[in-house]
């Protein structure tokens, strides 16, 4: 399965230590550049930067799709270039998590998942143990409300 990422996804799954399951999870994982360049902004932390700086060979970056960005244009600059090659490649789903940015692609008919999402799925492959990597996500800057991050525990456990 082909994966276009956004920058929230990889910037937490970076900061809790979970960013290979993208590995695990999907055949390949694309990137905008623009995502790449919020990556390696000064503002993001060392841990980003560090990773953006020295991809590893599963990660495949491509320039942004240069196409009309009209009924997209208020979103961020990788949201934008993460829609617009997920809709270039046919991509089979796209990790956003900012709730604008779902909004436009679920319109625009795209499949997707957010950090959360990838941390259930890993979880159910056992890849990863759910309410640990939760725990971690939530001393980042990670925002979402607490019935969805109860609401993904109680999936995991109800197993």
């Amino acid at each position: 399965m082909i994966a276009v990422a956004d920058t929230s996804p990889l910037c937490y799954l970076i900061l809790i230590d979970e960013i290979d399951v993208l590995l695990k999870l999907f055949s390949k994982v694309v990137v905008p550049a623009a995502v790449i360049s919020e990556l390696l902004h000064e503002d993001a932390p060392d841990a980003v930067r560090g990773w953006a700086a020295n991809l590893p060979p599963w990660v495949t970056v491509q320039e942004n799709p240069i196409r009309s960005t009209a009924g997209i244009e208020k979103l961020q600059a990788g949201e934008q270039a993460a829609i617009l090659l997920a809709e270039s490649i046919n991509a089979e789903l796209i990790l956003l998590d900012e709730k604008s940015a779902r909004r436009v692609a679920a319109q625009r008919g795209l499949r997707i998942t957010g950090t959360l999402g990838v941390l259930s799925e890993a979880a159910t492959r056992g890849l990863v143990n759910l309410p640990a990597a939760i725990d971690r996500l939530r001393s980042t800057s990670f925002r979402c409300s607490p019935s969805l991050l109860k609401a993904a525990l109680d999936r995991f456990t109800a197993r």
